[in-house]
């Protein structure tokens, strides 16, 4: 059984995965420029996902309106335990949450059919005053998942959860550093 809160990611030795999903418009100016420009919002908080499933969930496989298209956001993980040090759970007091540069939240993790689960997942704020360090020094790579993701999709509809199992990133656990898990593990 997974512990209650821990971080689970696709990584190696030095990036780590998180998703997104975008309007075609906003994938596709980045996938061409290989980084997020415009009509990318530098002015707002963006949230990154290492769970691909709770991606899943939240964007209803690439279905809800404005969030078709599935990137995977290869970053840094330097670049992902420097967010984590400056963030603060969305469950503190709300003046620190105003304040803070990073906002965390831990939400249920998510079946294939979008069941929640004992466990959770968590998601990672990045604000507006990070959000160009995020898209110009962290990420090494953006992949366009959507075909991917269309297919496992359908194959979960037809009943083929096990052959769409093939489609989905294997994730485990993320070796936070002890003084980030004692901080974010929490949950609050």
């Amino acid at each position: 059984m997974a512990p209650r809160y821990q971080i689970r990611a696709d990584y190696d030795a030095g990036t780590i995965v998180v998703y997104q999903a975008y309007s075609p418009a906003i994938a596709d100016a980045a996938l061409r420029a290989g980084r997020f420009v415009e009509p990318f919002s530098f002015h707002r908080m963006t949230w990154i996902k290492p769970s691909f499933m709770w991606l899943m969930h939240r964007s209803n496989w690439a279905r809800k309106a404005g969030q078709e298209r599935v990137l995977a956001v290869r970053m840094t993980r330097e670049g992902w335990e420097e967010a984590l040090s400056q963030a603060v759970l969305t469950t503190a007091d709300p003046s620190a949450v105003v304040r803070a540069a990073v906002h965390v939240q831990w939400d249920p993790e998510r079946s294939p059919r979008g069941a929640a689960l004992n466990h959770y997942s968590i998601q990672v704020g990045i604000g507006r005053h990070l959000t160009r360090t995020f898209a110009d020094d962290w990420i090494v790579g953006l992949t366009d998942l959507t075909p991917q993701v269309r297919k496992a999709a359908t194959l979960i509809r037809a009943g083929r959860a096990a052959k769409a199992q093939r489609l989905i990133p294997a994730e485990r656990a993320y070796p936070l550093p002890r003084a980030l898990e004692d901080r974010l593990a929490s949950g609050g």
